[in-house]
């Protein structure tokens, strides 16, 4: 892929691109129709700020300066986007406040998205629902809608939790590069799919006077069932690169690193081997460590040098395990 970008530094390998810069300046420089798939968390409007710059989407005066912000980059991933294929963004709608918005509620901003996205001619494509345990919610937030003595008090303020939320969307036409083939392991916890849950399996089949699948179609449809449900139930929020990294205190943690599984899970649903994964806000590298983990390629663009930094770390770890992974 030939680019020419306005980055401040760049590390360009065989496995993945990662640029330092802002990342509508470089996604602008990307060819039309390259990449096969985007998955990325954008910044939550102002609820975190992750630098001082004037080009941090969550350094905003108010929502409608985001927003105008974000569609630039919007427009850019409809451009680079192959046709038919898909972007998908880890989102939640999110808590509003008596200081800054005059009352204590919730704002639609999954919704907000959602139409910025089809204002540039997306198609909306799917989303999961990811259950959150509210009780953490409470400890880290202390909202009061999560409060047990709100209950108590006035259970009119109470709510529920927020979910997050992976939001599919789809370039319009006809994928040129079908995606296909059978699942052949299942991301997450509590489901066994091996061999010997197989035999199990056909055993009562057998026993019933019926013949079972092959072990591979059975294997994927129990997998494509999970996948395929709306509401996943069993993403472990702890499953992040921040985690597994294990680095030292004083380098830089990402704010809210996305699950592993999240985005293992996209990327096996909409991409295949060896397509290019895109992400405009890598922070600390999440999307390209699992997709390289993977086997598929990576271009990611990060503001912060030392999100950057750690990126390149996290990126060339994911080239050295995938290569021993494929030794055995």
């Amino acid at each position: 892929m030939q680019q020419q970008v306005n980055a401040i530094d760049q590390v360009i390998e065989p496995d993945f691109a990662l640029y330092n810069g802002d990342c509508v300046e470089i996604t602008r420089g990307l060819p039309d129709n390259s990449i096969h798939y985007s998955i990325f968390s954008p910044p939550f409007a102002s609820l975190y700020t992750y630098s001082n710059s004037d080009r941090d989407m969550g350094n905003c005066r108010s929502d409608g300066e985001f927003f105008e912000h974000f569609r630039f980059l919007i427009r850019e991933l409809f451009r680079i986007t192959m046709p038919g294929r898909l972007v998908s963004f880890h989102c939640m709608n999110l808590p509003t406040s008596k200081t800054h918005h005059g009352y204590i509620g919730i704002r639609d901003f999954r919704g907000e998205l959602i139409r910025a996205f089809e204002a540039e001619g997306w198609i909306y494509h799917s989303e999961v629902c990811i259950w959150k345990d509210p009780v953490v919610a409470q400890q880290r937030t202390k909202a009061l809608g999560l409060l047990h003595k709100q209950i108590v008090k006035d259970s009119a303020m109470s709510r529920q939790g927020i979910p997050d939320y992976l939001v599919t969307m789809r370039k319009p036409s006809t994928n040129p590069e079908p995606i296909s083939g059978e699942f052949e392991e299942f991301v997450g916890e509590g489901l066994d799919v091996s061999r010997e849950a197989y035999e199990r399996h056909a055993a009562e089949v057998r026993a019933d006077g019926r013949e079972p699948w092959p072990f591979e179609m059975w294997r994927s449809v129990f997998v494509w069932q999970k996948y395929a449900s709306p509401v996943w139930m069993d993403i472990n929020p702890n499953n992040t690169l921040q985690y597994r990294s294990a680095r030292d205190e004083k380098d830089e943690k990402h704010i809210c690193p996305l699950q592993l599984d999240v985005i293992a899970r996209g990327v096996e649903l909409w991409s295949n081997p060896g397509d290019i994964i895109f992400s405009p806000f890598t922070g600390i590298g999440s999307e390209g460590y699992q997709a390289i983990k993977m086997g598929r390629r990576f271009v990611g663009v990060e503001l912060k040098e030392s999100y950057y930094k750690t990126a390149i770390n996290n990126l060339r770890m994911a080239v050295d395990e995938a290569f021993d992974e494929l030794l055995g």
